[in-house]
């Protein structure tokens, strides 16, 4: 179903109107890994739609064998990337968990990592895949001058992915995400890379948006009124901002950024910039996110209600 239509019922795979991805994803999830290697291998020159899936892939793949026995049986640069990813989701998982095991684990994901690279050296995932494994050991590399709380962190390795992709999203997104409370990072932090990452990319940009994930990320449901935080002149910017020049590009995405799009609805209907935000609930059509809605109840709840307020057909009951 096109991006822009709504049939009644929303669709959550990551894969959305990818129908390469969502087909391959199909082929994994009954341990075949031909449709990954198609998907895969078409993107070599599209580093974003490669990271993306990539990482869908290898969420559907990470409780099975496939990786290690495509690996093992046709070696090569999209065997050994997904292998890279589904190790990070073992090694990520493992470590949220508290598992004794999780640094064995991180350190297969590091090996895989620098094979994926050595394998084609011009494709910047793998070293963003070695980005989400930093906030495993917390790096402190001193920060680059221009930021105000010059906080330390995996600088290098995301020096090295933007040689490669000055706009690589994932890398950006991953970064920030560094600086999180919930891996040991702090707000002054978070607010001062965010605003550094996002004043740097162009104006057209959705990395623009990234101070929404931070805003998105700091919400407490047990604070009084923090959901009115949307409503401060800085944010409500940040969104309209996101809305006239970020929006007009979407319709030339191969595919829909359903979660770029989610983020961009959410700050626009929290700080009840409401035409703006049915307009791009609109343009997402059936595809949804569960991030940001998650962070305030229900993601199918939250979303229910947001396009109700607006006017826009929700799924029956």
């Amino acid at each position: 179903m096109p991006a822009g239509s709504f049939g009644g019922q929303y669709v959550w795979h990551p894969a959305a109107d990818d129908r390469r991805l969502a087909r391959a994803c199909i082929d994994v999830k009954a341990g075949r890994y031909l449709g990954a290697e198609r998907a895969l291998r078409e993107t070599r020159a599209d580093f974003s739609t490669r990271a993306h899936r990539s990482l869908v892939l290898a969420s559907e793949a990470a409780d099975s064998d496939l990786a290690e026995r495509w690996l093992a049986e046709e070696p090569g640069p999209e065997s050994a990337l997904l292998w890279a990813r589904v190790a990070m989701l073992r090694a990520l998982r493992a470590d949220d968990a508290g598992a004794r095991h999780a640094g064995t684990l991180l350190g297969i994901a590091e090996g895989a990592c620098e094979r994926a690279a050595r394998l084609n050296p011009r494709d910047p995932t793998p070293w963003v895949v070695q980005l989400a494994l930093a906030r495993i050991r917390r790096p402190r590399d001193p920060a680059p001058t221009g930021l105000l709380t010059a906080p330390p962190g995996p600088w290098p390795l995301l020096a090295r992915v933007l040689r490669l992709d000055p706009w690589n999203r994932e890398a950006h997104h991953r970064f920030l995400a560094f600086f999180f409370a919930r891996y040991g990072g702090t707000a002054s932090a978070r607010w001062d890379v965010a605003a550094f990452l996002s004043n740097r990319a162009p104006v057209t940009s959705a990395l623009r948006l990234l101070p929404l994930v931070a805003l998105a990320e700091e919400y407490d449901p047990s604070s009084l009124l923090a959901h009115r935080a949307w409503r401060r002149p800085q944010w409500v910017a940040t969104a309209l901002h996101g809305h006239r020049h970020w929006l007009p590009e979407v319709p030339r995405y191969r595919f829909t950024p359903v979660l770029d799009l989610s983020y961009l609805a959410h700050a626009l209907f929290m700080s009840r910039q409401e035409a703006e935000a049915r307009e791009v609930l609109t343009a997402m059509g059936p595809y949804a996110a569960r991030m940001p809605w998650s962070a305030f109840g229900d993601p199918c709840d939250q979303l229910t209600r947001a396009r109700r307020t607006l006017g826009l057909p929700v799924p029956a009951a």
